[in-house]
């Protein structure tokens, strides 16, 4: 099995085609073969590698949860790509994975040639916070004491992701009968050295408006708590485009596949034609008309 190596955990690691390298980063609720959809149509014309997440075997389960946390999940796309020997890549995440992603354009932003952030925002609603906090400690007690299987019941129908059962009711159970099998010790740790300690979106604010990778974001428009954030980066970040997806929840890239793959192919192609531009800043003036030159 091939691994990269971060910081003394291996990561596992799947590749197919040839080209310029995309790099994609999975949500918490799956792994690496939530992208095969992406990697079956991307690898026609890219070098496509998806690897799994610390805590997710076959890549290494730390026993800890010191182990896990937002800053090492960024620096493990960048120690994959070290591993690979990647001077750049484009860089494609969902969820825990897109929140990944824009750490990592903010903190390694020569290695990124794109970023592509499906459903980022989960916990950073000010009002919501303590209950987020909160709902996370429980779920990672469910995982400790029910294991796995039992534990992900509530979390598997949640509010964002009822649009998927109701449209594939074939791949959902798929997706559910995955989940399953993941490591209830990894999951917990996840949970709490990740998804409880991260910073919100809104705490990105002044780097966002800094940042000028290409960045790409792609919200389900019934995915309630990522909504809101996806516009709030658009807003600020002069590099955002936005994506929102009608009648869609969280996991856009499996539940639309084939949307998600047209509208992202058309974002990598306009990067690499040199036609991506950041936003015009005339179109930020608060009036309805241009000012007189």
């Amino acid at each position: 099995m091939p691994y990269a190596l971060s910081n003394g955990v291996r990561l596992y690691y799947e590749e197919a085609g040839r080209g310029t390298p995309i790099v994609f980063v999975h949500e918490f609720a799956d792994d690496l073969y939530s992208w095969e959809p992406q990697l079956r149509y991307f690898s026609r014309r890219y070098r496509c590698i998806a690897y799994n997440a610390r805590g997710y075997p076959p890549s290494d389960v730390p026993k800890t949860a010191s182990k896990y946390s937002q800053g090492i999940t960024t620096d493990d796309i960048a120690n994959v790509m070290r591993h690979l020997k990647l001077r750049k890549a484009h860089i494609i995440g969902c969820s825990m994975g897109g929140f990944a992603t824009v750490h990592f354009g903010l903190r390694y932003p020569r290695l990124a040639l794109s970023l592509t952030a499906i459903g980022v925002g989960y916990g950073s609603d000010p009002d919501k916070a303590a209950q987020f906090k909160r709902d996370t400690e429980v779920m990672a007690r469910r995982f400790e004491e029910l294991g796995t299987a039992e534990a992900i019941k509530p979390y598997q129908i949640g509010p964002a992701r009822v649009q998927f059962q109701n449209k594939d009711p074939r791949g959902f159970a798929h997706f559910c009968a995955e989940f399953a099998k993941h490591s209830a010790l990894g999951s917990a740790n996840t949970l709490r050295g990740v998804q409880a300690r991260r910073p919100t979106i809104y705490s990105l604010e002044r780097s966002l408006a800094k940042l000028r990778v290409p960045l790409h974001m792609v919200t389900g428009d019934e995915d309630n708590n990522c909504l809101e954030p996806g516009i709030f980066i658009k807003r600020v970040c002069p590099s955002a485009w936005l994506t929102v997806v009608p009648g869609t929840g969280h996991a856009v890239n499996i539940e639309e596949p084939d949307f998600f793959n047209r509208v992202t192919a058309e974002f990598l192609a306009q990067v690499e034609s040199g036609r991506w531009r950041p936003r015009d800043p005339r179109s930020l003036i608060k009036s309805t008309m241009a000012k007189k030159a």
